[in-house]
């Protein structure tokens, strides 16, 4: 099996990671070499959200990108939201707002909206909920989530 050296900055730390099989995804990078276990593992398709990242700034399935793409490159998991002991606002809406049941998909939502609500500080309803389409949850209904980051976009401003 081919293997490569993989340099990837990982919530703002550079990492260098040797003897990486050239079919490893992003998601086994973060999770099995680098131990960043925020990022979760659902369906290892594109279909749940669970595993989003955001790669140079961009909302990626990390499931479904080859680690070596990510090479010279920047990545925010879930454990890079939070600065100098204090929650991003979206997780801390999150919390406000109950929008966390079982948590598994969280990470993935926070991810996304964060892309989202940087692209667009002040989305609708609409917008929020097109911006998190990629991403599932089965026990929310979705409107604590959305009201969590509606609440968190006009934190944010």
């Amino acid at each position: 099996m081919q293997v490569a050296s993989i340099t990837v900055k990982v919530n703002g730390v550079v990492h260098t990671v040797h003897d990486v099989p050239v079919n490893r995804t992003l998601l086994k990078l973060i999770r099995e070499d680098l131990g960043l276990l925020g990022t979760k593992e659902g369906c290892s398709a594109g279909d749940c959200g669970a595993c989003t990242v955001l790669l140079d700034g961009n909302p990626v399935n990390s499931c479904l990108v080859l680690a070596a793409e990510a090479d010279g490159k920047e990545v925010v998991t879930v454990e890079g939201l939070a600065q100098d002991g204090q929650l991003h606002p979206l997780q801390q809406a999150f919390i406000d707002e109950g929008a966390v049941q079982c948590g598994f998909c969280t990470p993935g939502m926070l991810l996304s909206a964060v892309a989202l609500l940087k692209e667009n500080p002040s989305p609708s309803e609409a917008e929020i909920r097109q911006g998190i389409a990629g991403n599932l949850c089965r026990c929310t209904g979705y409107v604590r989530i959305v009201n969590a980051i509606k609440k968190a976009s006009m934190t944010m401003k």
